[in-house]
C-alpha cells in the first residue's frame, strides 16, 4: 500500500496576501503526517470504482507555472497596463508566482481569471482597446484576444518538449484500463490546449482510448461548480458515487465532492497547504499508487443513506 498523509489537526488560517473578500478565506495551512494504512467506516453497501476521472493541470502534468508564463506573455504581447494593480512590472501586468499561486486555486478557468482581476484593479488599457474597455462586448472581446494569445503561446510551450507528465500518471491510467474500468479527463482548461497536453504527455493511443474527455469549453459553470463531473458521470453511464477522481487543489476537491464523486489528491508546491480535509487520501504524487489502491479507498468509503 502507498503512503497516504492525512489531516491529523485543525486547519490554521493562511495569512492572505489579498484584501479582496474572494481571498479572505484562501489556502490553509494543516498538519500532516504519513501512514500507509487508514481506519475508515465501512457502509454496508460499499461503493465500487467504476471510473476514474483526472483533472488534467496539476494532475496529469505540473503546468500552472506554464499557464502563468502564458499569462505573462500575453499582456506583455497586448501592453495591457491595469489603473490600480499591485501586480504589475514596468507598468506592464506580470501576475506574480505567489499571487498565481492563489488565484489558480481559486478560480477555474482563464476568462473567469482575468473578469474577476479586471473587475478588482480596473479595466486595463492595450493595443487591443486604447482606452479601458466600458461596455460588456468590448470586455468580452478583450478577454477573448488575450486568451486565444495565451492559449496559443501556451500551446507553443507545450510543443517544445520539455514538458513531462507527473510520477505514476501513466501507469495508473493503463492499470485502470487494464482492469476494465472507464477512463476520463475533466480540465476547466479551453479543450485545445488540453487536447495539445494529452496528446503531447499521455500519447494519442491513451488519449483516444478515453472513455469520456471534457474541458472548460464543454460546460457553462467551471470549477469549483461540479457541472464538469455530473456530465461525465452522464457520458459514462455510471453512478456518481461509483466515479474517483484524481485532483490536486481544493477547487477541484469541491467540484468533485459536489457532484457527488470520492476524491484522491496529488499536491503540487502551490496547493500543498490547502485544505484537503474532504479528500478520501492525499498524496505528495503517484509514483507509488497502484489502481488497487485506489479501488480499495473507494470501497471503504461510507455511503450517505
Amino acid at each position: 500500500m502507498a503512503s497516504i498523509t492525512f489531516l491529523l489537526s485543525p486547519p490554521k488560517p493562511h495569512n492572505s496576501l489579498f484584501f479582496s473578500p474572494l481571498f479572505t478565506t484562501l489556502g490553509k495551512t494543516c498538519s500532516s503526517y504519513s501512514f500507509t494504512t487508514k481506519s475508515l467506516s465501512v457502509s454496508a453497501s460499499s461503493r465500487a470504482l467504476e471510473a476514474l476521472i483526472f483533472d488534467c493541470d496539476g494532475v496529469i502534468l505540473e503546468s500552472e507555472h506554464l499557464h502563468r508564463q502564458a499569462y505573462n506573455d500575453a499582456f506583455t504581447h497586448f501592453n495591457v497596463r491595469c489603473p490600480s494593480s499591485d501586480h504589475d512590472h514596468d507598468g506592464l501586468l506580470n501576475w506574480s508566482l505567489e499571487f498565481y499561486d492563489v488565484l489558480q486555486n481559486q478560480i477555474g478557468g482563464g476568462k473567469p481569471k482575468m473578469r474577476w482581476y479586471f473587475k478588482e484593479h480596473g479595466w486595463p488599457t492595450s493595443t487591443i482597446f486604447q482606452n479601458p474597455p466600458e461596455d460588456d462586448n468590448d470586455r468580452a472581446k478583450l478577454i477573448d484576444t488575450l486568451q486565444d494569445w495565451k492559449t496559443e503561446r501556451y500551446k507553443q510551450i507545450i510543443k517544445s518538449g520539455t514538458v513531462k507528465p507527473r510520477p505514476g500518471v501513466l501507469r495508473l491510467m493503463d492499470e485502470a484500463k487494464a482492469a476494465g474500468k472507464m477512463l476520463a479527463v475533466c480540465s476547466a482548461a479551453t479543450k485545445s490546449s488540453v487536447i495539445l497536453c494529452l496528446e503531447n504527455l499521455i500519447g494519442l493511443d491513451r488519449f483516444h482510448g478515453l472513455d469520456c474527455f471534457l474541458a472548460g469549453d464543454d460546460v457553462k459553470e467551471k470549477k469549483p461548480d461540479p457541472s464538469i463531473y455530473i456530465t461525465a458521470a452522464k457520458k459514462l453511464g455510471v453512478s456518481e458515487s461509483n466515479c474517483l477522481v484524481v485532483e490536486d487543489s481544493v477547487i477541484g476537491l469541491q467540484a468533485a465532492t459536489g457532484a457527488g464523486m470520492s476524491c484522491v489528491i496529488t499536491y503540487t508546491s502551490s496547493t500543498a497547504d490547502q485544505d484537503f480535509k474532504e479528500a478520501i487520501a492525499i498524496y505528495p504524487d503517484l509514483s507509488d499508487v497502484r489502481f488497487n489502491d485506489l479501488e480499495s479507498l473507494l470501497q471503504d468509503v461510507v455511503v450517505t443513506k
